[in-house]
């Protein structure tokens, strides 16, 4: 297979961006190449060859390489014998792993925010609800999947707990990459729309009623999206 490249991302619009912040050279690189693959631009399989990326983004090939070695640790991608460094093919078990701490992690986040979260934070999510809603009227797939994973990010903010908070976050760009795969958003939405009316309630059982179902909703449409299951 030849490498991946793409012709939305140039050097221009990828060391604008590189510039925008004064993270380390190597963990920008990294978030620049790891949010392609969540968004599917490097699909799984795919060749990520040093020079092509470097090119791409106006950088050395150290700190691209120095990104992916940081990558293959989130488990984003892999060393190949005679292929090289590819996007990570992910396994049923791969994907049920990542679930299982979604079950463990989400509905205490539902749990949590249900009684801490500001009334402002709750309209926040409400609001994002409402995007995802009309972006799913028009049609527009890709600002649904943005909107879901802002929905996402927002619910663990809200549970307040520092912890549970950095806990989450070396996983959540995994967690929105499986979601990323999902191709039935009307469920989901409508999954949503009950967490935010638990929430508003301050029903911490009903809120965590919703996200365990969320969770299993989840993973029964990316069983079937990526493996063909149908149970």
């Amino acid at each position: 297979m030849t490498p991946h490249t793409s012709a939305t991302h140039t050097p221009t619009d990828a060391m604008s961006t590189i510039g925008a912040t004064h993270q380390p050279l190597r963990e920008r690189v990294r978030d620049l190449v790891r949010d392609r693959i969540v968004r599917g631009e490097f699909a799984p399989g795919d060749r990520l060859v040093e020079r092509v990326l470097a090119e791409e983004m106006g950088v050395s090939r150290v700190p691209v390489r120095e990104a992916l070695t940081l990558l293959k640790g989130e488990g984003f991608v892999q060393d190949v014998p005679r292929r090289g460094v590819i996007v990570t093919v992910l396994a049923k078990e791969d994907v049920d792993d990542l679930f299982d701490v979604r079950v463990a992690l989400e509905v205490q986040c539902a749990r949590l925010a249900s009684t801490r979260a500001t009334d402002d934070e709750i309209q926040a999510l409400a609001a994002i609800a409402d995007e995802a809603d009309a972006a799913l009227a028009r049609g527009d797939v890709d600002a649904i999947a943005d909107l879901n994973q802002a929905f996402h990010d927002a619910v663990p903010r809200m549970a307040h707990n520092r912890i549970l908070a950095s806990t989450l976050e070396p996983l959540e760009g995994r967690l929105h990459w499986v979601l990323r795969q999902n191709r039935s958003p009307e469920i989901l939405l409508a999954e949503h729309r009950e967490l935010v009316e638990a929430l508003a309630l301050r029903d911490a059982d009903a809120a965590a009623d919703v996200a365990l179902r969320h969770v299993d909703t989840s993973r029964a449409l990316c069983h079937e999206i990526m493996f063909g299951d149908e149970d």
